[in-house]
């Protein structure tokens, strides 16, 4: 991190869930994604940082996004979606990246169908938090701004 720098970091939202709170709801929940950003904003404005957000159905707008903030964040939340098991470039991108990785994800995905249970993300983040709903979010939010006061 950067001495006098405001620090920044980086929230990318994966493939259809821009349907929270409609998506089966049995599983993730009545929060919508407005209400999860809405959330992790007012957390940021207490820990005193700056977010910047995208949500994306498709892999390379989500590594563009990485790819542009690679001199400028100090850290990201990923909940890859549909790319847990599939994004190889996404994962490429992330082991890229100078700064610090958090993978959530709304629902345990190790509680899930058989083929949600290996995330080819999780090697190359530092943590995942999962399981929660949208506390994963936050507990996320608050996990990187602690390594980035360490990292100081």
């Amino acid at each position: 991190m950067r001495s006098g720098a405001a620090v920044k970091f980086l929230v990318l939202h994966g493939p259809n869930l821009n349907l929270f709170g409609r998506r089966e709801p049995h599983i993730y929940g009545h929060t919508t994604l407005a209400q999860i950003d809405a959330q992790l904003a007012a957390l940021a404005a207490e820990l005193d940082v700056q977010l910047e957000t995208i949500q994306s159905n498709h892999e390379g707008v989500l590594i563009d996004f990485l790819h542009s903030h690679i001199d400028a964040a100090q850290g990201a939340l990923v909940n890859p979606a549909g790319l847990t098991q599939h994004g190889v470039p996404l994962h490429d991108a992330i082991k890229a990246m100078p700064f610090p990785v958090i993978e959530v994800h709304m629902s345990n995905i190790a509680a899930r169908e058989s083929w949600r249970v290996h995330s080819i993300i999780s090697p190359a983040v530092k943590g995942t938090i999962q399981g929660l709903g949208p506390l994963s979010y936050l507990m996320g939010l608050r996990s990187l701004a602690a390594l980035a006061a360490q990292s100081r």
